[in-house]
């Protein structure tokens, strides 16, 4: 009876690369790995890329649950013991190699084909028990749906939103005006702030470190608690947003001015700038660095980094030490440092004296694990690439007196299994969303040209 009621989710070799720790996360259900599935990860285990550490670390995760089991237990299956728990679940291993009495939908020259077929013998052999494939490869879903498998799936336990839309924005603008809206107020101060403690039914589902803006009374304020009935706010007001400053450089809006006030709270470690190209975040994120390293000293050194397809493959064959060698994948920051210095006597001096004052690092992402960061500015650009485990990889690598800024534009994502609602940076996004210490801000509209603003909207 319990194997009509349990699904086998059959997986693919993406899935364990895109989260290493994937067999823990379907519970009481079964759980298939093709013999296919390990020769692929034996192959890119030694493979001098970023994934060699996602392939090994499934490995061990499958070595571990299997070292006691008998040649029979592995086939017929194991439970599945995760922290010294039981799932419910069991895990076996299905040899797919010699089940020549298998149904054949593809020749078994690919390790997709072999796998697929795989999918389809045990749909057949466990009927009436759903078998489902789980892959993160569309063509490989489309192929398996062709070929006559009833369920195939994306994997989506690392999802947490149903389309990009929903993801938060760090804001919520008041329609009409703000006051009117408001039941009850107490106003207090704290040293020289001024906060308002109220119920509103404008306000919904406030979070900390959520800016609430009302461009009609031009209120804008942020959320610093909220408790059963009432939201306590910090009134920023609108003017004292858009005079701020971070080594000369000026909000052009009020998003902007959200995100430098954001950069420039020492009470927020972690602060998430999403948007589209041309929008500032690299260059707010680097005035508000300098800003904090150099002219007020909050922090010793600016580390910055960046995750690129080509990176592990590639860097290794550009000349020089590991800050020349990222020099052009991070050459965005560069180039921020020239506009930030362009009226500058010497522009090419200002910036080469700035990289040695703040002690601008430039690191790979490769490079960074295993490491403790101290009271530095990190700033990791373009982490829309990179998945919910690399970016928990890289953010645990911060420690006291550590600020991180995580930048990107989930329209330009490069990895082949990542999509706008998978991607680290919107798991990172919604999952600090409660964590008084981190603060996200979408960042509307573009300000680089109007150019960049028209082939953002129409292209």
């Amino acid at each position: 009876m319990m194997d009509v009621v349990r699904k086998y989710y059959l997986l693919d070799t993406n899935v364990l690369l895109h989260e290493p720790l994937a067999i823990y996360s379907f519970q009481e259900h079964n759980v298939v790995i093709p013999m296919t599935v390990l020769e692929e990860l034996d192959r890119i285990k030694d493979r001098q890329k970023d994934v060699s550490r996602d392939a090994r670390v499934a490995i061990r995760c499958l070595e571990k649950i299997f070292q006691d089991a008998s040649s029979e237990q592995i086939s017929q299956g194991v439970a599945i013991d995760h922290k010294g728990m039981l799932l419910g679940g069991m895990i076996s291993i299905f040899a797919d190699h010699h089940a020549s009495f298998m149904q054949e939908a593809f020749s078994e020259d690919e390790p997709d084909n072999r796998i697929i077929n795989a999918a389809l013998y045990l749909q057949q052999s466990k009927a009436p028990a759903k078998v489902v494939l789980v892959t993160k490869d569309i063509n490989m879903r489309l192929k398996a749906k062709g070929a006559g498998l009833k369920c195939v799936e994306d994997y989506r336990t690392d999802q947490l939103i149903d389309d990009v839309h929903l993801l938060s924005k760090g804001y919520q603008e008041v329609e009409g005006a703000f006051w009117e809206n408001i039941k009850q107020c107490e106003t207090f101060n704290r040293g020289e702030d001024t906060y308002h403690q109220l119920t509103s039914d404008k306000i919904n589902d406030p979070y900390p470190n959520q800016y609430i803006v009302d461009d009609k009374s031009q209120f804008v304020g942020k959320v610093t608690d909220h408790l059963k009935d009432n939201i306590e706010l910090l009134d920023i007001g609108f003017e004292r947003l858009m005079g701020q400053q971070a080594w000369g450089i000026s909000p052009k809006n009020i998003y902007q001015g959200m995100a430098l006030n954001a950069l420039l709270d020492p009470t927020v470690d972690l602060v998430i700038l999403t948007g589209p190209a041309g929008c500032g975040k690299t260059l707010l994120a680097v005035a508000a660095a300098l800003e904090l390293v150099i002219e007020k000293k909050q922090y010793d050194k600016i580390i910055v980094t960046r995750n690129t397809p080509d990176v592990a493959e590639n860097i290794g064959f550009l000349p020089g030490t590991e800050e020349e060698k990222m020099m052009p994948w991070l050459a965005s920051v560069t180039d921020t440092l020239e506009v930030l210095h362009k009226n500058d006597n010497c522009s090419a001096s200002s910036v080469n004296y700035i990289m040695d004052k703040a002690n601008i690092q430039f690191k790979s992402v490769n490079f960074m694990r295993g490491r403790s960061i101290q009271n530095s500015f990190v700033l990791l650009d373009e982490c829309q690439n990179l998945t919910a485990s690399q970016l928990k990889t890289i953010i645990t690598r911060c420690g006291e007196g550590t600020k991180i800024v995580c930048s990107g534009n989930l329209a330009q994502i490069d990895s082949n299994y990542l999509t706008p609602v998978t991607s680290g940076l919107t798991y990172i996004v919604e999952r600090f969303k409660q964590f008084e210490g981190s603060a996200n801000i979408y960042l509307n509209g573009v300000i680089r040209s109007r150019l960049a603003e028209f082939a953002e909207e129409h292209l």
